[in-house]
């Protein structure tokens, strides 16, 4: 829903929770270029997973306006391995926040949820009502259900205690910042990784894991950066939208493409033992274009960009040594 009269943030104190992250780093330079005033704490002032601190620290600072990027994320795999860690520390980080951000009457707050979410095998493209229709993807289902909660949360808020609580659902993003540790990394940084690394030791093969026929749509942080800040501004409903790219690909195109661009050669093969995940996650994007437009940056234009990133990592790593 579009709001009659849109939020100004100006003179306004803004608290993003999980600034150090890809989306949450590109959130706080999009607020701090239009001189908002931003609060964003280091965690060794403020642990999100402790709620006596949570809660002190929020009734001393008194926010106006909350984003709520922080997140414990990792790759198919390591919430395969680590359930635990995935349900618990997101359970309790969303419910920290939103609840300490309740207690001290913050006027606006955004949450922001992944698209794996949605059930493994939901109609395409996906439409907001999809969520908790069918079941989830067995290999992210804890975090799943813990980022399913925070939307539950930011909804019982509005509910109940009238919080204008909100919640935004961005396709897999990729950009400055990203994560290429390959225990924890998403698919974009780990399979530029991957290639990266091949071809600078001449070999061997690039395996991936699983059929690579899944497909996928990217979002540039920067673009995700803006279109949380505009709908901070303009959507309040209790209901999350989502904010994608308009464009998917299959992870096998998007590892050759990355091959091209970094002048890889050699063979890209398959572990068919390994699962593939949710096979395709195009989600429904017409409530966002009532709000706003698609994103901006072109993501076949990007790879460029990576490769010089990629590069000055390795020969940094490489003068370390």
């Amino acid at each position: 829903m579009l709001i009659e009269r849109a939020l100004d943030l100006v003179g306004r104190r803004v608290w993003l929770a999980g600034h150090r992250g890809m989306v949450g780093a590109a959130l706080l330079h999009r607020l701090e270029r239009e001189n908002y005033e931003v609060l964003a704490a280091m965690s060794s002032e403020l642990d999100l997973r402790d709620q006596a601190n949570a809660r002190d620290w929020v009734s001393r600072h008194k926010s106006d306006v909350v984003f709520i990027a922080a997140s414990n994320v990792g790759d198919i795999f390591a919430n395969d391995t680590y359930p635990t860690d995935f349900l618990y520390y997101n359970l309790i980080i969303e419910a920290n926040v939103i609840e300490s951000s309740f207690r001290v009457g913050v006027g606006k707050l955004l949450f922001m949820d992944p698209s794996c979410i949605y059930p493994k095998l939901a109609p395409q493209p996906i439409t907001e009502d999809a969520l908790l229709t069918s079941p989830l993807e067995v290999t992210n289902e804890w975090y799943a259900i813990a980022k399913t909660s925070g939307v539950n949360m930011c909804q019982a808020y509005r509910h109940q205690c009238g919080m204008d609580f909100i919640s935004a659902m961005p396709t897999n993003r990729y950009g400055q910042g990203d994560n290429f540790d390959l225990n924890s990394s998403q698919v974009i940084p780990a399979l530029m990784r991957k290639v990266h690394d091949a071809k600078v030791a001449n070999g061997p093969d690039v395996v991936m894991r699983g059929t690579s026929a899944p497909r996928r749509e990217f979002l540039h942080c920067d673009d995700c950066a803006d279109t949380l800040v505009h709908l901070m501004k303009v959507y309040s409903d209790e209901n999350h939208i989502n904010v994608r790219s308009g464009k998917d690909m299959t992870i096998r195109e998007l590892a050759d493409w990355l091959a091209q661009i970094i002048g890889f050669d050699d063979a890209i093969v398959q572990d068919l033992s390994k699962p593939d995940g949710t096979p395709r996650k195009l989600t429904f994007v017409d409530h966002l274009l009532g709000l706003c437009c698609l994103p901006r940056i072109d993501f076949e234009r990007l790879g460029s960009s990576y490769r010089r990133h990629l590069d000055n990592a390795a020969a940094a790593a490489a003068v370390a040594v």
